[in-house]
Order: C-alpha cells, then sequence, then structure tokens
C-alpha cells in the first residue's frame, strides 16, 4: 500500500465479506485488523478478498508473532527501515542516471557543449533516443509505480500510484511521439517539424518525476521509521537469555526457553529475565523502562519482579511467574502496537474523501488537457497540464496525517508509562469534561499508616509505641500492621505478649509483661469503665480528618490515642487542581462514610458537592451513566475489582497501573504508576496529539485545494502562473515530508502543568506530611512539644551557623554514610538526632545520603550510629 487510497480500497474490498464485523487497515504499519465471524468467513478468503483487490497479504501470527525472548533475539525488522533501504538504492541509482539526462536535455538551453553526435538538428534522433534510453532505466529502477499503478486501474480501483503511472508515461509516451515525428521531418528535409519538436520532449519531466516521487517517498519513509522507534525501543528492552539454577548450577538459556517454576539469577547490571518473585536476596530494580519511574526501588524476597527492568545493586534470585507473551513488557508492546495499527474516529474523513479522490484527479486532468487544447493551446502544453494535476495531486499527505500522529503518540505515551489501549481512547481523551476517582488506591495509598501518636499524661510516645506494637503484632488486621510497621521504623524492641482476646466490632487485648493491656475503639474503652473524656477533643479531631483513633490502655489506665489513616498520596492534590484548571470537573467517589470522604475531599480541594460516599461496586457504574446522560463525557479512574464495571462504561477508563488485572483489562489507558498526575498527562498527551492530527489534515487538505487550481492552470490565464511538472512532483514529495515531520515533533511532548509541584513527602515519618493533623494534643504532649520548640529552633540555628561557618574553613571530623533518606524531612530527623549528642555539629544531605560531623567533645563511633538509627535509619560507614 502506498497511500490513503490503497487502504481505503482494502478496507472496501474486506469489509464486503459477508461475517465481516469490522476492518481497519493501517497505511503506516501495512497492517490490517478484522474482526469477524469464523462461522461464516475464513482467514483465506480474506487474504484472497485482498489479493483480488490488486495487494498482498499474510496471516501477522505466522510470520511476525513470536514470543517476547525470540523477537528481541532476531532482532524485530523494522519494516519501515527495511523499505527505507530498498529506497535509498533506487534513489541513488535514480539521480545518477537523472543528471546526464537533464545534462543532455537542458544544454542546448544554457548554451553548454553536448557531444558531436547529439549536437545540432541533424542528429535529433541521436539527440532523443539518447534521452527515451536514461528515461527508461530510470522507470525501470521506479518499477512499482507502474506496476502497482496500472494494477490498481485495471482493478478500477486508482491509487496514488497510478497518478504517477499515468502522468510519466504520458510524458514518456509523448517524447516517443516527438522521436517519430523529428524522424518524419528528417526523412521529407522538414527542418521546420525537426525543430518544433526538438526541444519539447518531456523525458527529462518523466525522470525527474519519477526521482523527485522516490526522495519524497525516501524521506517519508525514514520518517516513518522513526514514528516506530517507541516499539523497537521497547523491543530492545527484552533479555535475550537468561541464567537459570539448574542441579545447583548457574545455566545461561535463551530467554524463549525459561519456563514457569524455573529459579532465575539476576546480578547486579542484569535485567530481569521474566516476570517473577524474589525468593532469596535484595536489589535495587531500576523500573524506569516499564513505568518511567527514574528512582530505583528496593526489592526483597517475596516481591514482584517485571521483565525488563535492570537490577542496579544486589543479587536475588527468583521465580518465573509469567514467559513470553504473558509478561508486562510483551503485553505493554502489543498494547502500544494495536493502538498504532488502530483507527481514530477523526481520520474517517481522510478515509471518505480518499476513495474518490483520485478518480476525481484522473478526471479533473482529462477535464483540464481537454479545454486547454480547445482553447487552442499547443498539445504538448495542455499535457503539461494534465501531467502537473496528476503528480501534485497524490493523496499521499492525506493518508498519513492521522496514522504517523497517532504512532508517535502512542509511542510517547509508552514511554511515560501510559498505555493507550487504541486510538479512539486518543482521541475521546481530550474531550473529557468530568473525571470521576475512585478513592482507595487512586487518589490515596491504599494502605493505612499511623499519622499520629498522642499519648496521654506521664507516657512517652515511646512507652505508648511499644505497648501497641507489641499486642497488635498478635493480630492479622490491617490497622495492626500500619503500628507494628511504625514501630519498626522506630527501631522499638517489642515485648512478648500472650492471651489475645478479640472481641468484634472492638478491638484486642493481651498480657504485656503481666500488664493487661486493651486495644480498640472507644466502645471497648467505655464498655470497660476506661474515662477517655480527657482526649474527646482529640479524638474528635482526628475522626473529623478522616482517620481512625485507636485507643490503648493498661490495666484500665489510658495510655493515648494513634492515628492510622489511608494516606493521600503527594501528587494527588496537585492532579485534581490541573484537572479543574483544564476545566474538568473532579468527582470522588469512594465505598467509606461521608465523614471520611468528605475530610479526604476538603484536603484535595474538591467541594463537597462533588463527593459521593457509601457506594456500592455496582454503584459506580450507575453513577457513571448518570454523569453520561446529562451530557457528559466521563472518564473514571480505578484500580480495583470493583472498579471493573465503572472503567467499561466511562468514555474513557483509566486504570491504575498498580491495580488488578479485571480493571486494567477494562481500561482505555492504563497507567503503569500509580500516580494521579499520569492521568493529566494522558489528557494533555491527547490535546497534543488531536491538534497534531487536525494540523496535519488541515495542510494535506490545504495542500491540495490550492495545488489543484495551480496546476490546473487556473491562474494562467490572468497571472501567467503555469505549474511545470517537475515542480509539481518536488511539491507533491515535500507536502507528505511536512506531515510526516509536523508528526514527529509529538517526540519532543512535555507537559506543561499550571500548578507547582508538591512539597517532599516522607513515607518513613507520615505524621512530616502536609496533611491536616489535630490542632490538640494532650496536656502533657501540648508541653513536651512546647518545651521541644525551643531546643529544636535552637539546635537548627546552631546546625545551620557552624555547617555555614564551618563548611568553608575546615573539613568534617567526621564523615558519615547513611542509607534510607528520602526527602528533607528524613535529613531534619537525622540532623536532629545527631545534634541531640552533646558537644557535635551536624550538617545532614538527603540526597547524597551523608552527614559532616564537627565534634567539640569526643564521642565514639556506636553512640553517632545509635542516634541515626535509632530514627529509622541505616550507617552504612563511618569515616573519621
Amino acid at each position: 500500500m502506498t497511500c490513503s487510497a490503497c487502504s481505503s480500497h482494502v478496507e472496501k474490498a474486506v469489509s464486503k465479506l459477508a461475517g465481516v464485523k469490522s476492518v481497519s487497515v493501517n497505511l503506516l504499519q501495512n497492517s490490517m485488523m478484522v474482526e469477524y465471524d469464523e462461522t461464516a468467513v475464513t482467514e483465506t478468503d480474506i487474504i484472497k478478498a485482498v489479493t483480488d483487490a490488486g495487494y498482498g497479504a499474510f496471516p501477522a501470527d505466522s510470520k511476525t508473532k513470536k514470543g517476547q525472548g525470540e523477537a528481541a533475539q532476531t532482532g524485530a525488522a523494522n519494516p519501515a527501515a527495511a523499505e527505507a533501504e530498498e529506497m535509498k538504492k533506487r534513489l541513488i541509482w535514480s539521480i545518477v542516471l537523472l543528471i546526464p539526462l537533464m545534462y543532455i536535455a537542458m544544454a542546448p538551453m544554457v548554451g553548454l557543449p553536448l557531444p558531436s553526435f547529439l549536437s545540432g538538428h541533424e542528429n535529433a534522433i541521436a539527440f532523443g533516443m539518447a534521452q527515451l534510453l536514461l528515461t527508461l532505466a530510470i522507470a525501470y529502477l521506479n518499477r512499482k509505480y507502474f506496476i502497482n499503478g496500472f494494477k490498481s486501474l485495471m482493478k478500477r480501483a486508482p491509487t496514488m500510484d497510478a497518478l504517477i503511472a499515468i502522468g510519466s508515461s504520458a510524458a514518456i509516451i509523448y517524447g516517443i511521439y516527438a522521436i517519430v515525428r523529428m524522424g518524419y521531418g528528417l526523412a521529407v528535409s522538414d527542418f521546420v517539424l525537426v525543430e518544433q519538436y526538438h526541444m519539447d520532449m518531456y523525458f527529462e519531466s518523466a525522470g525527474t518525476i519519477l526521482t523527485l516521487i522516490t526522495v519524497g517517498k525516501y524521506l517519508e519513509s525514514r520518517s516513518k521509521g522513526k514514528t516506530s522507534d517507541a516499539i523497537t525501543r521497547l523491543l530492545d528492552l527484552a533479555p535475550k537469555t537468561a541464567l537459570v539454577e539448574k542441579n545447583g548450577a548457574e545455566v545461561e538459556i535463551p530467554i524463549s526457553d525459561v519456563a514457569v517454576g524455573d529459579v532465575l539469577i539476576v546480578k547486579t547490571g542484569s535485567s530481569i529475565p521474566v516476570d517473577g518473585k524474589i525468593i532469596e536476596g535484595t536489589a535495587a530494580i531500576d523500573e524506569s523502562a516499564i513505568t518511567g519511574e527514574s528512582i530505583p526501588v528496593e526489592k526483597t524476597v517475596g516481591d514482584s519482579v517485571t521483565g525488563a527492568t535492570v537490577n542496579r545493586s544486589g543479587f536475588i534470585k527468583m521465580t518465573a511467574v509469567r514467559v513470553g507473551e504473558d509478561t508486562t513488557l510483551a503485553q505493554i508492546i502489543r498494547l502500544v502496537e494495536e493502538a498504532s495499527a488502530s483507527k481514530a474516529p477523526i481520520s474517517k474523513l481522510a478515509d471518505r474523501v480518499s476513495a474518490v479522490f483520485v478518480p476525481v484527479v484522473i478526471s479533473i486532468a482529462i477535464l483540464a488537457t481537454i479545454v486547454w487544447l480547445l482553447l487552442g493551446h499547443p498539445f504538448n502544453f495542455a499535457l503539461s497540464i494534465g501531467i502537473a494535476v496528476l503528480v501534485i495531486s497524490c493523496p499521499c499527505a492525506l493518508g498519513l496525517a492521522t496514522p504517523t500522529a497517532i504512532m508517535v503518540g502512542t509511542g510517547k505515551g509508552a514511554e511515560n508509562g501510559i498505555l493507550f489501549r487504541n486510538a479512539e481512547s486518543i482521541e475521546t481523551a481530550h474531550t473529557v469534561n468530568v473525571v470521576i476517582l475512585d478513592k482507595t488506591g487512586t487518589v490515596t495509598v491504599g494502605k493505612p499508616s499511623v499519622t499520629g501518636i498522642y499519648p496521654t499524661d506521664g507516657v512517652t510516645e515511646k512507652e505508648l509505641m511499644t505497648y501497641a506494637a507489641s499486642v497488635e503484632k498478635l493480630s492479622e488486621h490491617p490497622l495492626a500492621n500500619a503500628i507494628v510497621e511504625k514501630a519498626a521504623v522506630m527501631n522499638l524492641n517489642l515485648i512478648q505478649a500472650s492471651d489475645l482476646k478479640q472481641t468484634a466490632g472492638h478491638g484486642i487485648e493481651a498480657v504485656v509483661d503481666g500488664d493487661r493491656i486493651m486495644a480498640g475503639n472507644a466502645k471497648m474503652m467505655t464498655t470497660d469503665g476506661i474515662n477517655i473524656e480527657k482526649i474527646a477533643s482529640i479524638s474528635d479531631e482526628i475522626a473529623e480528618n478522616g482517620q481512625t483513633p485507636l485507643y490503648f490502655a493498661k490495666n484500665n489506665q489510658l495510655l493515648g490515642i494513634i492515628s492510622i489513616a489511608d494516606t493521600i498520596k503527594p501528587t494527588s492534590k496537585r492532579a485534581i487542581a490541573e484537572f479543574k484548571n483544564m476545566g474538568i470537573d473532579v468527582i470522588l467517589l469512594t465505598g467509606d462514610n461521608e465523614r471520611t470522604a468528605n475530610a479526604i475531599a476538603k484536603q484535595l480541594d474538591i467541594d463537597p458537592d462533588h463527593v459521593i460516599a457509601g457506594v456500592l461496586p455496582e454503584g459506580k457504574e450507575q453513577i457513571v451513566r448518570k454523569q453520561q446522560e446529562s451530557g457528559k463525557k466521563v472518564a473514571m479512574i480505578g484500580d480495583g475489582i470493583n472498579d471493573a464495571p465503572a472503567l467499561a462504561r466511562a468514555d474513557v477508563g483509566i486504570a491504575i497501573g498498580a491495580g488488578t488485572d479485571v480493571a486494567i483489562e477494562s481500561a482505555d489507558i492504563v497507567l503503569m504508576k500509580s500516580d494521579l498526575m499520569d492521568a493529566v498527562t494522558a489528557f494533555k498527551l491527547s490535546n497534543a496529539t488531536i491538534r497534531n492530527i487536525k494540523q496535519n489534515l488541515f495542510w494535506a487538505f490545504f495542500y491540495n485545494i490550492l495545488g489543484i487550481p495551480l496546476a490546473a492552470g487556473l491562474f494562467y490565464p490572468i497571472l501567467g502562473w503555469k505549474l511545470n511538472p517537475m515542480f509539481a512532483a518536488a511539491a507533491m514529495s515535500l507536502s507528505s515530508l511536512f506531515v510526516v515531520t509536523n508528526a514527529l515533533r509529538l517526540r519532543f511532548f512535555k507537559p506543561k502543568f499550571t500548578t507547582e509541584a508538591p512539597p517532599e513527602t516522607c513515607p518513613i515519618y507520615p505524621e512530616d506530611n502536609p496533611i491536616e493533623e489535630p490542632k490538640e494534643k494532650s496536656s502533657a504532649a501540648s508541653a513536651e512539644k512546647t518545651s521541644a520548640e525551643p531546643v529544636e529552633k535552637e539546635l537548627a540555628e546552631k546546625s545551620l551557623a557552624d555547617s555555614e561557618e564551618s563548611a568553608p574553613e575546615k573539613k568534617p571530623d567526621i564523615m558519615m554514610k547513611i542509607d534510607g533518606m528520602t526527602c528533607i524531612n528524613c535529613q531534619k530527623h537525622v540532623e536532629k538526632a545527631l545534634n541531640a549528642i552533646p558537644g557535635v555539629s551536624a550538617k545532614v544531605d538527603w540526597e547524597a545520603g551523608t552527614a559532616n560531623v564537627f565534634i567539640e567533645n569526643e564521642v565514639d563511633d556506636e553512640t553517632l550510629k545509635q542516634a541515626v538509627e535509632k530514627e529509622g535509619y541505616t550507617v552504612v560507614s563511618i569515616q573519621r
């Protein structure tokens, strides 16, 4: 296929078959996707229909569908690159032959010398034959245009190649006619006739047209090759071999031989061969190729790893869970390929035009030739008009306008961890005016964590957390896990608990070091006669903020409250602000109670009337439908199985990548990272892609609207403008190149956000993150904070002064390497811990993972190490 007329004819031929439900032909990839009833039509029937239309076809599965590893191993040849290489050879030889052709044809006009056997009217036949032979050689090199063009004419389905074939053939035939006339003139000594045709042979026009068309096609094929770079890069990510442990030995095997259950070894610097689960060791895994996230993720035993990600440091053994075409990478490649091969609804306009365009152009060319002859102009003048119309009107630009932009757009999305299922989802996304957000796992982390510790008078945070975690360690409740994880971060030594008792709807109790420790809700405390009035205000504030207060008591004496919540993701608030700035309404949807939902909405600046709480799974789909019935274009963003019906119902379903396979299968767009900002990027990329398509279509239509009248000579009587067929060929090639180059601009797409990025947040100390906290604490806690604030301020000022004064003048006494710091809050905690040691002044850099320590009094390494590790970080080394 060479133009949109080709793809249109193939579509028409296949769609006529009984049992074919839908056909989508992609000109850029030379591919076709057919949905059909296997009981009514077969694969062979479809191939025959394509062949009868004048084209060749074969099932993609039989030649191109391979396992992930095999595809990478064989290089996954790029058809566009192969086409460009073949075009390059044709072009070079065409230019080599065109140079002498142009010299022979133009030399007499500009006064350049010619060999004696070609100069003068007496050698007119030799002059014409030399041009004819060179032109025929160029025509043979580019015979593909003639073969395909005349074949399409015979099938009564003319294409771009038919226009080129008719135009260049007309020029060659006219040149041969001129040679015959000159021969006759020489035979009868009519030198006036010889002179008339001597400089009127259109051989150089035919040769130049064919060469310039090939120049355009070569540049176009090179550019088309770049549009599929994203898929090529994805294929290149797949490792070719894997290290398998067999009988205690390491054996390297091809990736295609890896089977589910194999134990694989991955060393530092190696790629993860397939999707699997770690069974031994730890590693920092670079997942940027899959998720777009640049920071390596720490993985340990039990964690899942994805094929094609890279082990940056560490050593792991893993079992293969998904191999071949079941791996995440293979699925991503399939999604990108399917999206690239699909058609956006906007392309239907170009398809409808292309279906009638070529026959209309041929009719215009014939009509223009006849009209100029009737007006009394010579035949060669009228012929040049007809050839110019044929050549300038080739609908290449029209056929490339949509698929080039779609392919580059989907590829760019894949680079950013955004997968579009099809071209329609790209087009629809830019029309969305309502976004419905599932709360848990989409807006929030989806995992509860400790957000505050509020001990009563005479109880320390450490004491409260030690008792709480010792009891909760016996429970499997998610809230219990949050407390145990927090205790681990605080490096607390837990006490053995026994005699666990659970009361449904209340809480648990156990014996810890001889004391009866109770953990539960307010109802549990009041039932046992424990007075919780003194911290009622704190409890109310916690609940008001959508968090869960857990009460703890020791021997019927209240120890304090620990607040737990499913915290909001750091980027959620910014993403919602971006949606609003784009003119998109945001609705928060949750199965939680209204109080919690409103608290979350308040933190996210979502209007209370846009919050829908207490929604059952089946109710989500109904809410999406209700919005659609009011005339809105709805996007649903979710991650769970219960979101699948709503995702399928929405105009655009967007699945968070960390969600379930069911949710992902139901979605139109998949976000590989669990980040709402990627949804914003998806909408902005959709806008950019559709804008690019509209620019391409405008240029393609505008070019033909302007070019055809000019070539037909409409401006000749008024302005004397007449388009030479050679310039028409150059203009046609440039129009196609312009469209492809314009689409390639999408490769440089970067989303422009109107809001600032949120401040750094700390996963180790969520209470430091920018979320609302209760304003009141118990008197003891408040007093402790009040007394601590001047000390903290003094230490911070001392640290800053010391670092400013000391750093330029002297080297630190001790350099510490610290692992685990992830943000500025971590830095503050470590700095505070070190500066609290008498005679120590420290300056910490969380990004570098270092602490420069200046000492006035001698301090041992163990003291420094304990101070840091007590805060939940790891000291890698201490150098004096």
